[in-house]
């Protein structure tokens, strides 16, 4: 790694310089399967077709104003987005720290509405909200923290997926927001209980706070369904998107309704770079894309595929504690710290990663086929069995 660089990733030893589909190769030419999509970004794979023609007929024409100006594809895709997500209005930034920091910034100006000085934001432990100071004092892990005190005060943390836990908290005169992540994806994959988001909409309609959903890691198809609140009887008053939206080009989102509107004014909030006609093209090229080759039903079939294969093989091992799956979004998680197998992945040409220590995470592309994710199953299940041999 060269010393012109700040010091702070931990790369595998290997540069990509072309992709197609879910293939990567390598600057010696060597191919590689991806398993991780840009961690959920590059849903529709690598240099599709699409992306590519938005992307250069775009930036030949027009790719940035600043929004002191109008922006006709950032209404556009506004206009998209809230229509199929049941939500009103969008604001749009770079990235999925920014939703979320809007999300935060949003939830105070709703606190002060009603009359609180102080206004607290529910949290859940084992959650990942990104890395500006506001949102990684949101965010549940001590470890991602670590250096940065003081943080940011004004949030109460609870265990995820425990609903008595929030239930608990009504009453309180302080509390104006919950932020959670309908599954987490830095927290290992974790699938809350069946009725938990639907409990929290229900309590935070009874005290008067915002149910705010971190989706930068679950939505734009990922899950089976465009966004993963769809499978439940719930809407959220605000919805953060990133990642997967862009395909690659950075772009986030955050979708509000109900309380949550009007709450932005001008001189509140902004962005230079947000929305510009650039990334809104690209984004539209991505929804169209996903409607037109139905892709979250993909997601739904591919990753069950996935997870009965990865179960067939490993469902019954004494070293794998649990497989959880949504869409293609995989969560095999191990009795113990397992980050090794990242390397041993890339040896035999496959892109996965390790989160929360001991869950091998799998983000494919939507567009994976079955002898793709034949070959995931069992590079993974090769690994799984040679690594637990190695520690016997």
């Amino acid at each position: 790694m060269s010393d012109a660089l700040v010091q702070n990733y931990r790369r595998q030893p290997v540069a990509f310089e072309r992709g197609e589909g879910a293939w990567l190769w390598d600057t010696s030419g060597r191919r590689y399967l991806d398993a991780l999509a840009g961690i959920a970004v590059c849903g529709l794979g690598h240099a599709h077709p699409a992306v590519t023609r938005a992307l250069c007929d775009q930036a030949g024409r027009l790719v940035h104003t600043s929004n002191l100006y109008e922006i006709p594809l950032q209404t556009r895709l506004a206009e998209r987005l809230t229509a199929r997500a049941g939500m009103e209005q969008a604001f749009f930034c770079n990235s999925g720290a920014e939703a979320n920091e809007a999300a935060l910034k949003l939830a105070r100006l709703h606190g002060h509405r009603r009359g609180i000085d102080r206004p607290q934001v529910v949290v859940m432990e084992g959650s990942f909200h990104g890395r500006t100071l506001a949102t990684l004092t949101a965010t549940g892990n001590p470890a991602v923290q670590k250096g940065f005190e003081p943080l940011v005060e004004g949030f109460i943390r609870v265990p995820y997926g425990d609903l008595a836990a929030v239930e608990a908290l009504a009453g309180r005169d302080d509390i104006a927001a919950v932020l959670v992540e309908p599954i987490t994806g830095e927290g290992g994959i974790r699938i809350p209980p069946e009725g938990y988001l639907p409990g929290l909409r229900q309590v935070c309609d009874q005290q008067g706070w915002l149910l705010m959903l971190d989706e930068i890691q679950t939505g734009i198809g990922r899950t089976g369904t465009l966004f993963a609140f769809q499978q439940e009887d719930v809407r959220p008053d605000c919805l953060t998107l990133a990642k997967g939206l862009g395909n690659g080009v950075p772009i986030g989102a955050t979708l509000v309704a109900g309380p949550a509107t009007g709450l932005f004014t001008p001189g509140t909030h902004g962005t230079t770079f947000g929305g510009n006609p650039l990334v809104c093209a690209v984004a539209l090229a991505v929804l169209d894309t996903l409607e037109a080759e139905d892709l979250p039903a993909r997601a739904a079939a591919m990753g069950r595929y996935l997870a009965d294969g990865l179960a067939r093989r490993l469902g019954q091992h004494p070293m794998v504690r649990e497989i959880r799956q949504r869409g293609l979004m995989i969560g095999l998680e191990l009795d113990r710290p397992c980050g090794e197998l990242v390397g041993q992945a890339l040896e035999r040409g496959l892109l996965l990663n390790v989160t929360a220590g001991q869950v091998i995470r799998l983000l494919p592309p939507l567009i994976i086929d079955h002898a793709q994710a034949d070959e995931i199953i069992d590079t993974v299940s090769t690994l799984v069995e040679r690594f637990a041999a190695e520690a016997a």
